[in-house]
């Protein structure tokens, strides 16, 4: 397990008490680097929305808790947010929850000339996601997939 890993895991081994405590969910949990800076990303979730206090809440107990094990040796930036609208749909939890919801694919490399697909969410397994346009049903690899999030309507 990369280091990554192993802190998002440890990580989200800390927030479940918190999470269940502010009567919110995790969503996502991240650890990325982004030029000089590494960030310890949170995004917590619930069926009306989350709000500040949810956050500053979630951010609080996280914070006294990372203090407190220490496991992490690199300075870091604490987020927790929620996902918002145009959520990244990164595990199997996310992908079912927004079955028929409609979506975008962004690809790696071009698929009939084009690297960017929208459509329902109708399916997906271990190894494909299927979505259906206007036209026509796709399916796709997953590894050909390099975002896939809720699609955005204005």
């Amino acid at each position: 397990m990369s280091r990554k890993e192993t802190y998002e895991n440890r990580t989200e081994e800390l927030l479940h008490p918190i999470v269940e405590a502010a009567e919110v969910e995790i969503y996502d949990v991240e650890y990325v680097k982004e030029g000089s800076d590494f960030y310890l990303r949170v995004y917590i979730d619930k069926p009306e929305g989350v709000n500040i206090n949810d956050c500053e809440t979630v951010s609080r107990a996280l914070s006294e808790a990372l203090d407190e094990k220490d496991f992490i040796a690199d300075a870091y930036i604490l987020e927790v947010s929620s996902p918002g609208l145009g959520r990244t749909l990164k595990k199997d939890k996310h992908l079912t929850k927004s079955i028929g919801e409609e979506v975008e694919i962004k690809t790696y490399k071009a698929i009939d000339k084009c690297k960017e697909f929208r459509g329902k969410l109708k399916a997906f397994d271990e190894s494909s996601i299927t979505i259906e346009d206007e036209k026509e049903e796709l399916i796709f690899a997953r590894t050909d997939i390099a975002l896939i999030r809720l699609a955005l309507d204005f």
